[in-house]
């Protein structure tokens, strides 16, 4: 009622010749763009897949209609949202967990607060949030879920950062956290290093103090790729055919002896993991 009465005042005054409000008066508080602006959602555009198969072919862009936004629903316009493989496979349908069709692709990103429901307490339009832990459903341009979906974040994190922290820096902060007690001075071994995951137990290594040797395949330009990873706080970086010796613990130097090994590869490259475990 307040934006009513803002406006009959402003109408009044012109209607009988007095003098205008200053604009300052006549914009609306937040709580009242909020009332107006929770009814609906803008409409959206959308990668969409009916069936699951090829991304190329399953998949459209498709215009969706405005959502109705419920009293604790959050609308929020997608600024950034990554292709994971994971989202490949959840379009082919051979991912264990994936949404049931028609759904729309897309397992996180960031976007921007755009509207919120008249009980959403903590959020504003212009806030930066996340799907944690991550929701389907983030290729549009606009997003319609409960409060309990989106976590806010600093915006002055890099949008591609923010774009991408739930599924791969927490995969990895995992495999370093849940099966082996480990502390600084300890050292890991991995296949895969130029993965993102590779990379951020790389990262997440150094900041703990814990070694990191990491195995990458043999490839033109992969003395760029070891110093590119040891720039990331890598402690050793081998080619696998660097790894084709009797005793692979004599390349380690001071390093300790792995406590524990990651592989994402299988095949050979496991092989090269487990010679390096204590």
């Amino acid at each position: 009622m307040a934006a009513v009465r803002l406006i009959q005042i402003h109408l009044k005054a012109a209607l009988h010749g007095g003098p205008r409000p200053p604009w300052r008066l006549c914009r609306l508080p937040n709580r009242i763009v909020r009332s107006f602006s929770s009814a609906m959602s803008p409409a959206s555009k959308a990668v969409v897949y009916e069936e699951q198969g090829p991304p190329d072919v399953v998949c459209k862009v498709k215009e969706l209609p405005p959502v109705p936004l419920k009293d604790e629903d959050v609308c929020v316009r997608m600024l950034a949202a990554p292709i994971n493989p994971s989202d490949i496979n959840r379009v082919e349908g051979v991912y264990p967990v994936r949404p049931a069709v028609p759904a729309v692709g897309g397992y996180e990103g960031v976007g921007e607060v755009h509207s919120v429901g008249s009980a959403v307490k903590g959020l504003c339009p212009g806030d930066w949030v996340i799907p944690s832990p991550p929701s389907s459903g983030t290729w549009q341009t606009y997003v319609v879920k409960e409060q309990s979906v989106w976590h806010r974040i600093d915006k002055s994190t890099p949008m591609e950062y923010a774009a991408t922290i739930t599924v791969n820096p927490l995969t990895a902060l995992r495999m370093l956290e849940d099966f082996v007690d480990l502390k600084s001075g300890d050292a890991v071994v991995q296949n895969g290093a130029t993965s993102i995951v590779g990379q951020c137990i790389i990262q997440l290594a150094r900041v703990r103090g814990i070694h990191s040797i990491n195995i990458i395949r043999d490839r033109p330009g992969s003395d760029e790729v070891k110093q590119r990873l040891k720039k990331l706080g890598a402690s050793e970086v081998f080619t696998e055919n660097q790894l084709e010796v009797k005793n692979v613990k004599s390349l380690l130097a001071d390093i300790p002896e792995p406590a524990i090994g990651f592989n994402c590869v299988g095949g050979n490259a496991s092989s090269l993991v487990l010679k390096f475990l204590r």
